[in-house]
Formats: structure tokens, C-alpha cells, sequence
């Protein structure tokens, strides 16, 4: 095996493990300002009151950006679609397995060593945390696959338009304008057409992810540059 096919095997498997786990964890919305241990943001939006509030995903998507952006600058679009294309399907795949693990029937012990006795149960928990996951595969599953085909897409037209110089402006260009859209759709599909929020609820978190999406795709900059860097030196002539 060349170092060109390991270099893709190693990061069509960071690429892969990341989307699988955010998917998975983006059930879960959480407080920013909570989690900083700061007061409510209490930001006026459409005649309502928000604070910052964003899918848990978000801590796994800075990594699928940059590996996305690795794979195209060296393998093209054709290597970002295969496996983007993959991991929808794992994607789905780990979905299908997770909805029949909440149906199987708990053991006794399992109940009661987990607090049971005290009221809690930990599987109608288990249950409730996963099938709520279940309710935004179909909405994952499209920004995902819609997502990295545009970011693939436009990071290919930038390379073109800047004759394969500026890495910075293909890699956050591309990953400004797919994550708008993939924000959008996986909030409005997964809790607006297909969940119980309010359509003002679902624009204010996809505005705020996307806000996340866009500072971190700029900070990351720096890091694209040093990866693509060791990974130059890594391959050689090959490269």
C-alpha cells in the first residue's frame, strides 16, 4: 500500500468516526452560556427571546470540516463524494441498529442496579435519549450528504479560481457556505417539519450552529496549513 492510500485510509476513518458520532450525540441541545457558567444571552429574534443553544454535534464538526478539506485538496471531489456517500450509509446504518437496541427488553438486574428502586429507569431513559435521535436520521442524513457535496463542489471552483493557491479561501469559502445550508436543513427538517418546535425556535439554533460553524471554520485556518504541511512532508514525491 502506497503512503497516498494510507494517507486516504487514515482520513476517510477520521472523517467517518467523527459525522457517526456527532449524528449520534446531536440529539442533545445544550446551553453555551450554561456550560461557560455565564448569564443568558436573552438575544430579541423574531419578536422572541433566545440565548445560545446548539446540537452537541458541534463538538465533532470542526474535525469532519478540516478532514473533508484534506481529502478534497488531495483527492478531489470524486474522494469526497465516495466517501461521503459511505459514511450516509453507516450513518443510517448506525441508526437502524441503535432503534432496535432501545426495543430490546431489559434486564432485571440491569433496572436495579441502575437505580430503579429509586425511581429512575435507567431504560425508558436509554429509550427516550435515542429514539429522540431517531426522529432527525432522515434530516442528518440529507444535510449531510447536501452538505459535503456542496463544500466539495465549491472548494473545487475556488481551487480552479485561484489556480491552486490560497488554501485558507477554499477551505473556509467552501465550509462558510455548505454549513449555512446544512444547518438549515437538518434544524428545519429534523424539529421543525418533522419534530415540535416552532419555526422560530429551529432558525434561532441553526443561526446560532452556524455562527459556531463559521468562527471555528476561520480559527481552524491555521491548523489546515500545518496538517496539509506535514502531510506534504509525509508523502514526498508522492504528493
Amino acid at each position: 500500500m502506497t503512503k497516498k492510500q494510507n494517507l486516504y485510509l487514515i482520513l476517510c476513518a477520521v472523517f467517518l468516526t467523527n459525522a457517526v458520532v456527532a449524528e449520534v450525540i446531536g440529539a442533545k441541545i445544550f446551553s453555551v452560556e450554561g456550560t461557560l457558567g455565564i448569564a443568558p444571552a436573552q438575544i430579541s429574534f423574531m419578536g422572541s427571546i433566545f440565548d445560545f443553544n446548539m446540537s452537541a454535534g458541534v463538538l465533532n464538526w470542526p474535525i469532519v470540516f478540516i478532514t473533508s478539506d484534506l481529502i478534497n485538496e488531495y483527492f478531489g471531489r470524486s474522494g469526497v463524494k465516495r466517501i461521503s456517500y459511505i459514511t450516509a450509509i453507516l450513518i443510517a446504518y448506525a441508526f437502524v441498529m441503535i432503534y432496535l437496541a432501545t426495543w430490546l427488553n431489559p434486564a432485571g438486574f440491569w433496572l436495579d442496579v441502575n437505580g430503579l428502586n429509586d425511581g429512575f429507569n435507567i431504560n425508558s431513559a436509554f429509550s427516550k435519549i435515542f429514539q429522540q435521535g431517531m426522529n432527525i436520521i432522515l434530516a442528518s442524513i440529507i444535510a449531510f450528504v447536501v452538505g459535503q457535496l456542496l463544500d466539495a463542489y465549491i472548494f473545487h471552483r475556488l481551487r480552479i479560481f485561484t489556480a491552486n493557491k490560497m488554501l485558507w479561501l477554499r477551505s473556509t469559502g467552501s465550509t462558510v457556505i455548505s454549513q449555512l445550508i446544512d444547518s438549515l436543513l437538518v434544524t428545519l427538517i429534523a424539529f421543525y417539519a418533522f419534530g415540535n418546535w416552532s419555526l422560530k425556535q429551529a432558525i434561532s439554533v441553526a443561526l446560532v450552529g452556524y455562527i459556531y460553524k463559521f468562527v471555528v471554520a476561520v480559527l481552524m485556518t491555521p491548523v489546515i496549513y500545518f496538517t496539509h504541511g506535514l502531510i506534504d512532508k509525509y508523502l514526498g514525491t508522492e504528493s
